[in-house]
Order: structure tokens, then C-alpha cells, then sequence
């Protein structure tokens, strides 16, 4: 059961992903409302529909926490990388409109780690997948 040290790195990377997304989402859900006030006030001199952003604000912290637990058990690593990055584009695309370019730069190096998980899968050795198989 020895790991070469690419197969480590990609875990620890997978796992870090996964905390940070899970946390993410977890902070979230006692003040689910208040987040999703904040959302539609922040939004509301772009294109995007209130109704729209409410429904993206009250869903988006089940979302990152589903990724982020997917991603920390390693559950459909690749899958979940990959809507992992969906997010991340849409998050982006959202920060791009409300131009906050710091939140867009550090949007990129999420995309950019979420890059690593999909291009570097062979290597995701320690996973609990390998049971369900």
C-alpha cells in the first residue's frame, strides 16, 4: 500500500480542495439567510435576475459542501473535479460582473488547482471509491 510521493501530493491536494469547498458551504447554512440577503444586494446592479441570485445563493452552499465532502472521501474524484471547475466558472463569471477582480484572481488558482485534479487523476490512489467497486 505504498504511495509514490505524486500519489500523495495529489491526496493532500484533493483533501485541502475538499476543506476548503466543504467549509465553505458549512459556514454557510446557519446564516443561509442572511447570505443569500447579502447575494441579491450585491448583485443587484447586474444583469442577473433577483430571483435568479436567490435561488444561486440558497443553493450554492449545499453545493460547495457536497463537492467538498465528494472531494475529502474521494468519491467520483474525476466527476466531482470536474463540476468543481463548473463551479469555479460560474463563481468567476459572477465576480467578473460585480467586478471584483481580486475574488476573479483568486477564483483563477482554484480553477487552476481543480486543473491538477482532472489532468492528474491516475494518480488518486487513496480514495474510498476503491471499496464500491
Amino acid at each position: 500500500m505504498k504511495a509514490t510521493p505524486q500519489q500523495t501530493a495529489y491526496t493532500l491536494l484533493r483533501i485541502t480542495m475538499g476543506v476548503n469547498l466543504l467549509a465553505h458551504g458549512l459556514v454557510r447554512f446557519p446564516k443561509l439567510n442572511g447570505f443569500r440577503d447579502w447575494m441579491v444586494d450585491f448583485f443587484k446592479d447586474t444583469p442577473f435576475p433577483t430571483a435568479l441570485v436567490s435561488g444561486w445563493a440558497t443553493v450554492l452552499p449545499f453545493v460547495e459542501f457536497g463537492i467538498g465532502l465528494l472531494l475529502i472521501i474521494g468519491v467520483f474524484t474525476y466527476r466531482t473535479s470536474i463540476a468543481g471547475a463548473l463551479l469555479i466558472i460560474i463563481l468567476l463569471f459572477g465576480s467578473c460582473m460585480t467586478e471584483q477582480w481580486e475574488w476573479a484572481g483568486m477564483q483563477m488558482i482554484y480553477a487552476l488547482i481543480f486543473v491538477i485534479l482532472i489532468s492528474q487523476i491516475e494518480y488518486n490512489k487513496w480514495t474510498i471509491q476503491k471499496y464500491f467497486k
